[in-house]
């Protein structure tokens, strides 16, 4: 009869035998246990372009550059204290801290300042879609009277055509125009520099194939928001800024106020309509909706769940979402944005308004 061979082990080996052992049931459980996020959801997303073009605006060099500057400038305002970046700073995520900004002689705003970053991909700018591009847009605040309250377009070409340096800017940037410094082109310069203020996040990363780029609990938040109905109205590249929406579909907004794109289309159906705003950098980009009432970002998805989606969501489903909004948070492009130096005014240069 035989016996069976007794093996034996040094400490050493039998470390390293149950370790090769257990090496494959540790990494299939790991991979088993990885949180799967919804597949299905996804195709209503996509990563940001590189820039947001425009047939009938191309971006060239040299109008980024002239943008760049006019962003800045804040010759371009009655007081010639305020530029496109006092309301709209590049170093903040292009937002303010405060609900709605401070304009010409101190007043104030009817409307909380939405970022510009991202925003030239958006179907529709302003929170009533009064402006069809940023081109459009970039006309409003210079002639606002509570804003950088500019009389006409005239009087902010007189400021530039009386700056030798800007004259030949213009020149170049549009070198087919017989008469280059205008306000159509001051905007389409604006414009062609807001087109590249994109900030790609880790969630470009992970819509481009890097399953690493999102951590579970991440994958998580995106499957919670998403079983919450979020994405319903935040998805596209932006994760939003694709369409118009009515506030208090559910339960009846708190503050009716504002009528929203009705002021523009003075349509009864339009009342408490407003563009559905990006999710882009939401973490960096409060207070939040239309009247900036809203402080946190915690406030702003308990109240849009009651009053959108007629729901409760509870503390623990907050924070997933927001662990997951977090992942949008993108990296601003600091030397894209750096401050450029102004040229200096001249002795035809209109002198500030102060009263």
């Amino acid at each position: 009869m035989s016996h069976p061979r007794t093996v034996h082990f040094s400490s050493r080996a039998a470390v390293l035998f149950f370790a090769l052992i257990l090496l494959p049931v540790t990494a299939l459980f790991s991979q088993s246990s990885r949180m799967q996020i919804n597949e299905s959801a996804l195709k209503l997303f996509r990563p940001l372009p590189a820039v947001m073009e425009s047939p009938d605006n191309p971006v060239t060099d040299a109008k980024v550059k002239l943008g760049r500057m006019l962003y800045y400038e804040k010759r371009l305002s009655a007081n010639q204290q305020i530029s496109c970046n006092t309301c709209h700073p590049l170093d903040a995520y292009g937002s303010e801290t405060d609900s709605v900004s401070t304009g010409f002689k101190n007043q104030k705003g009817s409307r909380n300042a939405p970022t510009v970053y991202n925003a030239a991909g958006h179907f529709v700018q302003f929170w009533d879609g009064r402006a069809a591009t940023v081109e459009e847009q970039a006309k409003g605040p210079v002639l606002n009277p509570v804003e950088m309250a500019l009389t006409s377009d005239a009087a902010a070409v007189r400021v530039l055509a009386s700056i030798p340096e800007y004259v030949a800017l213009f020149k170049e940037s549009f070198p087919k125009d017989k008469d280059p410094v205008s306000f159509d082109n001051m905007a389409l310069a604006i414009g062609a520099f807001e087109r590249g203020l994109v900030t790609p996040s880790r969630w470009d990363r992970f819509l481009s194939g890097d399953e690493s780029a999102l951590s579970d609990d991440e994958k998580a938040g995106f499957n919670r928001f998403v079983a919450a109905g979020c994405a319903t109205c935040h998805n596209g590249a932006y994760v939003g800024g694709n369409s118009f929406q009515r506030l208090g579909v559910a339960k009846p907004w708190p503050n009716e106020s504002d009528v929203g794109r009705a002021q523009v289309t003075n349509q009864n159906a339009d009342r408490l309509v407003f563009k559905v705003p990006s999710l882009r950098n939401i973490s960096k980009t409060g207070p939040y909706f239309h009247d900036g009432s809203v402080p946190t970002l915690d406030q702003a998805i308990r109240q849009m769940a009651v009053h959108q989606r007629g729901t409760q969501l509870s503390s623990a489903d907050v924070k997933s979402i927001i662990t997951w909004l977090n992942s949008l948070t993108g990296q601003i492009p600091a030397a894209y944005i750096e401050l450029p130096a102004l040229p200096k005014s001249t002795a035809t240069t209109p002198g500030p308004i102060t009263n």
